[in-house]
């Protein structure tokens, strides 16, 4: 067992649960690994999460928040054409999925798994997403870039429309030759649906 010299945090402790997910997947990992690896008991890992659920959503809920604080940048970069931040946004939120799939694909499965079983996390991720995009949406319209009477109802139509670019059903597909041109096809006509006629 690795020493315990560093004091048992929930974030060291959600560091290890990411690495015995990374090697034994979520159906094999225990607490008790989890444990094994900090050199400690199981015991003091449910001191700080009361069940290996509430373990897992912590994980994915911190997995996920990677992504929402990378956005949030560009959602709140108000100074900025909102078209072009709109375009952004997109484009990052693509790459990001797309780094996470193929930058370490044990763990992406992972969590594929995991976000099948954790709706509360998975929902609020979206929820924030859609609330990042409704911002740009907004301050699109407000300058006159974008004609859109209900930004919140706008903003979940664009998330939706580029699904594919995003969710993770389809990240087998995010590497296939020509997805970039079809990324840039789909935001194109999204951002001509909400420029005034």
């Amino acid at each position: 067992m690795p020493p315990t010299s560093e004091i048992l945090t929930a974030e060291r402790i959600l560091e290890a649960t990411e690495e015995v997910l990374r090697r034994h997947g979520p159906a094999k990992a225990t607490v008790v690994d989890v444990a094994r690896s900090l050199g400690v008991s199981h015991g003091s890992v449910y001191r700080h999460f009361r069940t290996k659920a509430a373990l897992r959503e912590a994980v994915t809920k911190r997995w996920l928040d990677k992504t929402t604080r990378q956005l949030a940048g560009i959602a709140a970069a108000e100074d900025r054409d909102p078209e072009q931040r709109l375009r952004d946004w997109l484009a990052t939120l693509f790459a990001a999925k797309r780094q996470k799939a193929g930058g370490d694909p044990e763990l992406f499965a992972t969590y594929s798994v995991l976000a099948d079983d954790l709706g509360g996390a998975i929902g609020d991720h979206v929820a924030d997403l859609i609330a990042q995009l409704a911002r740009i949406v907004a301050a699109g319209a407000a300058s006159g870039a974008f004609q859109a009477p209900d930004p919140a109802a706008a903003a979940r139509a664009v998330f939706h429309a580029t699904g594919r670019f995003h969710d993770p059903c389809y990240a087998r597909e995010w590497t296939a030759p020509g997805i970039e041109e079809e990324f840039e096809a789909v935001v194109g006509l999204l951002v001509r649906g909400l420029r005034p006629a």
